[in-house]
């Protein structure tokens, strides 16, 4: 028997996070705003609970890939899909878990670029036997590498 599941990472601010994960992988931010009108019409969660625009939670903001399926309900993607929720404490070491972004050798250095630009930052070039990558940071600090 196979598992959905998606990704979770904690963050400081969900919806920044998700918007420069949605441009790194060239996926979409989910729009949930199907979801909290019910919730909202149902008196389930008040204005504070989402955001100005109805289409998110204060707290939780997702990106998932443009091709797979959406759930009309609820807004929430099916398939490969990276949730952000906020968390109080900042993050403090070493991810034990990343994400590797496969932009091929002759555009690995473009995509480095193209992601600096978009607030990531180079932690180190890694040149190994066997493997030549660049391990980056999201702007909260998030480590991944680009290959």
């Amino acid at each position: 028997m196979t598992l959905e599941w998606k990704l979770v990472v904690d963050s400081a601010d969900p919806h920044a996070q998700a918007a420069f994960w949605a441009e790194a992988l060239g996926y979409e931010v989910e729009d949930n705003s199907v979801l909290v009108g019910r919730l909202l019409a149902g008196g389930v969660v008040g204005e504070d609970a989402v955001t100005p625009d109805h289409t998110a939670f204060r707290t939780l903001r997702a990106v998932r890939h443009p091709g797979d399926p959406v759930d009309p309900d609820t807004g929430t993607g099916l398939g490969r899909r990276i949730l952000f929720q906020a968390v109080p404490e900042p993050k403090t070491g070493k991810n034990r878990l990343h994400i590797d972004l496969h932009a091929g050798l002759e555009r690995r250095d473009a995509e480095v670029d193209r992601l600096k630009a978009l607030g990531a930052t180079v932690l180190h070039v890694v040149r190994e036997p066997g493997s030549h990558h660049v391990t980056m940071a999201d702007p909260e600090g998030n480590e991944f590498d680009v290959q």
